[in-house]
């Protein structure tokens, strides 16, 4: 199985090159060519072994998601020339991510189970346990960082910040409510739970613009519907289709990105069984069966497909 790493293209008219955790972006004057990559990342830290086939489930799912919510916001994405790649508008990022969350999970509920009852300026109730619903979601937004850590942050510390303005910060947390309703809406038709996800917005042209990846495993967290409120009563582990797994795999091998942390070793099995979850996603929240792309030169597939397009 071809995984890909990385890619190093130069195209005629780029003006510009990113290389985010999973993504590498091409910059052109009046749009962007983003490549989802198989690299995966948790804990903020890149880890050394690309999985294959994600990158493309993820954009896929993006694109999916993308195509069903576009009546509620407009969005970045204009052409998706190959399995890996979307090629849209060239937005201006806001330096936020709108998190939002149904259910105490994740990393709400490690900060909870600390002892900590205010997440982002949103007061936590009681005796909840880990999984349980929240009586209606709750936004909890994080800073959008160039490096290194997101952190998270509050409505009230964002607009005392000047990081969004707050006719803006309205209007994306309507935006926010308005996905993740219409996210939990195509869940439940797959017997998913949308447990937490999380939105990123830019401008384009003075008209905010949903960009990025939407409703992925690598930013949203799933249950499975049937059994969850029996495996709650109990007090057993929720099944789920999301990147945690891949985290309390890291954590149960000595790992949270903490410095001085060495990230564990994945051999070919843990590979492989990643890999082999990503494609259960895609199809159980896609309905439909992936087709994977097994080409003999991945990168050469990639760069003609892209120079087709532009």
């Amino acid at each position: 199985m071809t995984a890909i790493k990385e890619t190093n293209f130069t195209f005629e008219g780029q003006e510009g090159f990113y290389r985010g955790k999973v993504r590498d972006v091409y910059y052109f004057a009046d749009k962007l060519v983003m490549i989802a990559t198989d690299r995966i990342s948790a804990f903020d830290v890149v880890l050394p072994e690309a999985i294959p086939f994600k990158g493309q489930v993820l954009n896929q799912i993006a694109a999916y998601n993308l195509k069903a919510t576009e009546d509620i916001v407009p969005n970045w994405a204009s052409d998706s020339p190959d399995p890996n790649v979307t090629i849209g508008k060239k937005c201006t990022p806001f330096k936020v991510e709108m998190v939002i969350r149904g259910y105490l999970a994740g990393h709400a509920w490690r900060e909870y189970r600390s002892g900590k009852r205010t997440l982002c300026g949103v007061t936590l109730p009681e005796g909840l346990k880990e999984n349980d619903p929240f009586p209606q979601p709750i936004i909890t937004p994080t800073t959008k960082a160039d490096e290194g850590h997101d952190e998270d942050i509050s409505k009230a510390a964002i607009l005392e910040q000047g990081l969004v303005s707050a006719i803006d910060y309205e209007q994306l947390e309507a935006y926010t409510k308005a996905l993740f309703q219409r996210g939990t809406a195509l869940a439940k038709e797959k017997g998913l739970l949308l447990v937490d996800t999380k939105y990123e917005f830019g401008k384009y042209e003075g008209e905010i613009v949903l960009i990025d990846e939407v409703h992925t495993p690598d930013s949203s967290r799933y249950f499975y519907a049937e059994g969850y409120k029996e495996r709650q009563q109990k007090g057993e582990t929720q099944k789920q289709l999301s990147k945690e797994f891949v985290r309390q795999w890291l954590i149960s091998n000595g790992f949270q990105g903490k410095e001085g942390q060495k990230v564990p070793v994945m051999d070919q099995n843990v590979v492989r069984s990643i890999s082999e979850r990503y494609q259960e996603l895609f199809e159980k929240i896609t309905g439909r069966k992936l087709e994977k792309e097994e080409t003999q030169d991945v990168l050469n597939r990639i760069n003609r497909n892209i120079v087709d397009a532009l």
